[in-house]
């Protein structure tokens, strides 16, 4: 999976989500956030727009150490040759988050020089 740095330093990754497993897959850029110890973040516009499905709140741990209550829902992604169920977090930002849980059993390498990333 290969993916982009854009001009401002982010570590760019398109993903092919979906909110059933039988629906169209949508191209969604995520921003690569190593600090985030869950799988993915969505706006909720964008939540609303795929229609995902409600699964319930849980409570996270922010990186300023507050606790809040998040939805949850649920969401497909096409990640290398499986199709797996996700719990999304939604939040009010305008950027979809990847976070660590997907990358954990896999190699992320960000080359920064020639604003390559990729993913085995």
């Amino acid at each position: 999976m290969i993916g982009e740095v854009d001009a401002a330093g982010r570590a760019l990754l398109d993903l092919a989500l979906k909110p059933a497993p039988d629906a169209d897959d949508q191209i969604i850029r995520a921003w690569i956030d190593t600090g985030f110890t869950g799988d993915l973040v969505l706006p909720l516009s964008v939540i609303e727009q795929m229609a995902l499905p409600f699964m319930g709140a849980a409570e996270a741990i922010l990186a300023d150490g507050s606790k809040v209550n998040l939805n949850v829902y649920v969401c497909y992604i096409q990640w290398f040759n499986d199709l797996i169920e996700l719990e999304v977090v939604a939040n009010e930002g305008d950027c979809p988050l990847l976070g660590i849980g997907l990358l954990q059993e896999r190699d992320l390498q960000i080359n920064f020089r020639s604003k390559v990333i990729t993913v085995t």
